[in-house]
């Protein structure tokens, strides 16, 4: 199923965040921005006046939520003045090998309610399933599952179909695809149980809400945090 193949670590949160460190990188050319640890894209995004989708859609980004520290990203339409790319960084000796990391703390709770009314069709496994699709009928309501802001509302990855994304704080976030209808702006604080969309099956073989959690950019099994 087309869902569960695309949702690649949502990193439903890094929108946002950046990770890793680039020293020495290259300052980015006109109509270009070098991404920096801690950005999200909604950020870059408001930042220069465009939306997330735009900058998805010129940097052929499969997932606005999973950009890294010194990646290059264009600003600018292509067609517009053609920018200046920077010179190439010049190449540096092997580093040495880095001790083995210790494994990443685990997330802290975080109480959800579930985003929409519906039986389960399938449950998360984080390999073909990033997340739980909710079966339903179709302009039933889907919503926020924890209070947060919005940070994207649109099309722009086309195997997610209608899809809304919400930012609870630093650590997570949530997303919420094949929506019918969008009842959301990006930037709007939503409260928690909050209607934000309609169900449906836009990018979808069938009418369903597809749910991820993502914690650091990494999509979770949300189960363990619903009632």
């Amino acid at each position: 199923m087309r869902c569960r193949r695309s949702l690649l670590c949502l990193t439903f949160i890094a929108l946002l965040t950046a990770c890793g460190s680039t020293p020495d990188a290259p300052a980015a050319g006109q109509g270009y921005y070098r991404v920096k640890p801690g950005d999200t894209l909604y950020r870059i995004a408001r930042n220069h006046g465009r939306s997330v989708a735009e900058l998805s859609r010129w940097n052929n980004l499969k997932d606005p939520t999973a950009i890294n520290a010194g990646q290059l990203l264009r600003v600018t339409p292509p067609g517009s003045a053609t920018p200046t790319r920077p010179s190439p960084t010049p190449s540096r000796p092997a580093p040495s090998p880095r001790p083995t990391p210790t494994p990443a703390p685990r997330a802290p709770a975080i109480k959800l309610v579930q985003p929409a009314q519906g039986k389960v069709a399938d449950r998360f496994d984080g390999n073909r399933n990033k997340g739980i699709n909710y079966a339903g009928t179709r302009g039933s309501a889907v919503v926020a599952a924890a209070a947060g802001k919005v940070v994207y509302v649109g099309e722009g990855i086309r195997s997610y179909g209608r899809l809304v994304i919400v930012k609870h704080n630093e650590d997570y976030l949530t997303a919420y695809a094949h929506n019918e209808s969008l009842l959301v702006r990006e930037g709007e604080a939503v409260k928690q149980g909050q209607r934000i969309a309609t169900m449906g099956d836009s990018g979808a073989d069938r009418v369903m809400l597809h749910f991820e959690l993502r914690y650091k950019g990494n999509a979770i099994d949300p189960a363990p945090f619903l009632p």
